[in-house]
């Protein structure tokens, strides 16, 4: 974030979030599209760039955002443990479906809505 906040503070950045979002979704496409692994890694690094400079422009601390997505998905996922070990089920044996099903459980029980 500090060279984009660098190259903001003599003009060169959009103007306004939105921009900023298609931005994300043009490197999510490029991402999808790209042949090689070389290429996938680039087109990766790409969208993590463009997805900090959506995080300054929504005054979001990335560490902390993604510090958080990953105890959500860990808490999820323990409850989901907890449900399968409770009904005597294994998780392997589920269909993705299943285990969508259970997801979403989780998040309920969690208070989770995203």
């Amino acid at each position: 974030q500090i060279a984009q906040q660098r190259a903001s503070r003599v003009g060169f950045d959009w103007n306004q979030v939105d921009e900023v979002l298609g931005k994300v979704i043009e490197e999510l496409e490029e991402l999808r599209q790209a042949a090689s692994h070389q290429q996938q890694v680039s087109e990766f690094g790409d969208l993590l760039f463009a997805l900090a400079n959506v995080a300054r422009w929504m005054d979001i601390d990335l560490e902390s955002a993604l510090q958080g997505a990953n105890e959500r998905f860990y808490a999820r996922f323990a409850y989901m443990e907890k449900l399968t070990q409770e009904r005597g089920i294994s998780m392997n044996d589920l269909l993705l479906e299943e285990l969508d099903k259970l997801w979403e459980e989780a998040k309920a029980a969690l208070g989770d809505s995203d």
